[in-house]
């Protein structure tokens, strides 16, 4: 019979697994107590957030949540990074994490949009754009457009004019 702290404790690894579209798995073996600190502020200002649970306990919320499994990757010494919306600024904050501290913290995998990630699908998250970016990206290219579109019916307009300015001034001479 389990006892009511583990199932209290699966069952809130159940309801962050509900709130949060995702959760990376990291390694901290051998970060100290100011970097993680340090790792919790950076994540939790991106609304994500570092909790450290038993990987036994999140084994069973995985299963009773029917995520992927990713048993592979549950051992040793782990945090699990749920993120709200976007994996992108969560994963570009662990990559670069694990950049400054020297390898101490290692992604291992995760879960993103309800499928099991590698460490690499991890870090290659990392290096796409953010979604502000993104829009920001296609807000330019909608504006290109839109001057090129402009210039063009200008262009044709002011070319009209000129053809005809110069015809009448052929006429006149």
């Amino acid at each position: 019979m389990p006892k009511q702290y583990k199932i209290d404790k699966v069952a809130e690894i159940e309801s962050s697994i509900e709130a949060n579209a995702g959760v990376f798995v990291v390694s901290y073996n051998g970060l100290t107590v100011k970097q993680a600190q340090e790792l919790r502020h950076q994540l939790r200002e991106l609304g994500a957030e570092m909790k450290v649970y038993k990987n036994n306990l999140v084994r069973i919320a995985l299963e009773n949540k029917e995520q992927p499994n990713v048993d592979d990757i549950l051992v040793g010494p782990l945090a699990y990074v749920f993120y709200e919306n976007e994996p992108v600024e969560a994963a570009k904050a662990l990559k670069e994490f694990a950049k400054k501290s020297k390898g101490v913290l290692e992604i291992k995998g995760g879960i993103s949009e309800g499928k099991a990630v590698t460490a690499e699908e991890v870090n290659a998250i990392a290096d796409l754009p953010t979604k502000d970016q993104l829009l920001g990206q296609i807000a330019g290219l909608i504006n290109g457009f839109a001057r090129d579109i402009a210039v063009c019916v200008n262009g044709v307009s002011s070319g009209l004019a000129r053809c005809v300015q110069q015809i009448s001034e052929q006429k006149a001479a």
